[in-house]
């Protein structure tokens, strides 16, 4: 099974930037793949909204800085309206704060424009899976911010999981998608995604970002490097 297909067809794309030379740019980048495709274009939140409503791409490529709406307001509308929608920040910016609201307010990725262009690619194809993906630039600071954060005491939580949720608890924090958990595990995907909605009530985390985070605490898979 093609991981970066969706029911055997390309993975659709929005791209959201309000510079025209900057999403041409990440067209020419998606092109690279014949299983990604853009299928529009929006220059500030508002027409990345209703862009999304009309075509329901897949993934949306959103800059934090666009007028009218910026990236992160326009997080908040799509996850709220459209949360099958997959949605990774591409920024310029990499400031915690920003990283974090933005986890916060629903995104499945975060990418900066400095990244190697393959980051952009693998990304896509992630967040197209059904998975995460976070910017090597970036994962670290975040969860070194998410520790100091957390209330909870990851382990004390772990304890309520059952031995296949933390295998999946693994694999999310290897950054597999449901598809390639269900192929790892020898499950249905439908029964992989009631797995991942139970670790994520159980550990009282958000997303599959903070679900890994706890997966690299708790060690059930090597840790970042730093």
């Amino acid at each position: 099974m093609d991981e970066t297909t969706t029911n055997n067809r390309p993975v659709r794309v929005l791209v959201a930037d309000d510079e025209a030379m900057v999403r041409a740019g990440v067209r020419a980048i998606l092109a690279r793949d014949p299983h990604l495709e853009v299928v529009a274009e929006a220059g500030d939140g508002y027409e990345a909204i209703a862009l999304t409503r009309r075509h329901r791409p897949d993934v949306v490529l959103l800059d934090i800085q666009m007028p009218a709406l910026d990236g992160l307001a326009a997080v908040t509308h799509l996850h709220r309206e459209l949360p099958g929608v997959g949605v990774i920040m591409l920024t310029t910016f990499g400031q915690d704060e920003y990283v974090t609201r933005a986890l916060e307010e629903g995104a499945d990725g975060f990418l900066l424009k400095a990244d190697d262009p393959r980051e952009l690619l693998n990304g896509v194809r992630a967040v197209g899976a059904g998975g995460a993906y976070l910017s090597p630039r970036v994962a670290g600071r975040v969860i070194a911010g998410m520790r100091a954060h957390r209330t909870a005491h990851p382990h004390r939580s772990l304890e309520r999981l059952t031995e296949r949720e933390r295998q999946v608890l693994a694999a999310l924090g290897a950054g597999l998608s449901n598809a390639e958990i269900a192929s790892r595990l020898h499950l249905v995907e439908g029964t992989v995604k009631a797995h991942v909605s139970a670790v994520l009530a159980k550990l009282g985390v958000r997303n599959r970002v903070e679900a890994a985070i706890c997966a690299y605490e708790a060690n059930l898979i090597p840790p970042l490097p730093r």
